[in-house]
């Protein structure tokens, strides 16, 4: 997508579909528009490069998360990685772009079906949230059966992965606070804005520009 946006907008085009793998670690680009210029970061989006993204959340004036329309086999994954970009508190005033990529293809879903599925994953996602609620023991039940026993107090764990031990912080933090956002990802996933783009043949790519000039340019103004 990246390439194909320094093609359109660049003197210097940028490479052709057929070099192109799959982003690993990040890319960047920059292209020049009326008194703005738009910086973007590619980052990869393979689960184990997903732990770079907070590290550009506070610098980012825009959010757009590129998913592969024809891929339908992975979109329940798609979706449990966009969702927790939403519930990121750093980005929930930023402008989001959700982008259906390979509209060129005839396997592709549309913008339309892209939307249903989001929707219905969310749908199924808060039925099966209450269900284990109703499900979940009562408090009552609770006390009753820890009378007569000592409580046990959870001993610090370890750190057991390669993130410093700050990144783990930072991630409970977000953790507790995501769900606290006073209905704003309720207010934003109404209005978010979902649109189809080729990264081969550029069908779409100028409307998400323009859509990303708007959102930041408005963004400076208030």
């Amino acid at each position: 997508m990246l390439e194909k946006i320094k093609t359109m907008y660049n003197p210097t085009p940028g490479m052709p579909p057929e070099k192109i793998g799959p982003t690993v670690g990040q890319n960047i680009g920059k292209i020049t528009l009326p008194s703005t210029e738009l910086r973007f970061y590619d980052l990869g989006g393979q689960r184990d490069i997903r732990s770079i993204w907070p590290k550009y959340y506070d610098e980012c004036h825009a959010v757009v998360f590129v998913v592969d329309a024809c891929d339908q086999a992975r979109l329940t994954e798609n979706w449990e990685v966009f969702d927790e970009v939403l519930n990121s508190p750093r980005l929930l005033n930023l402008p989001l772009l959700l982008l259906a990529n390979k509209q060129d293809s005839p396997t592709s879903l549309s913008v339309a079906e892209i939307r249903e599925s989001f929707d219905a994953w969310q749908r199924s996602r808060s039925n099966r949230d209450n269900d284990e609620e109703i499900s979940a023991p009562s408090q009552d039940s609770k006390q009753d059966k820890g009378k007569g026993k000592a409580k046990e107090v959870p001993q610090p764990q370890e750190q057991t992965s390669n993130e410093p031990i700050g990144q783990n912080a930072e991630r409970a933090v977000e953790e507790d606070t995501k769900w606290d956002d006073g209905g704003a990802k309720d207010e934003r996933m109404a209005s978010l804005d979902v649109m189809g783009v080729s990264a081969v043949e550029g069908t779409g790519v100028r409307d998400a520009v323009n859509w990303l000039y708007i959102r930041v340019q408005n963004a400076r103004k208030m």
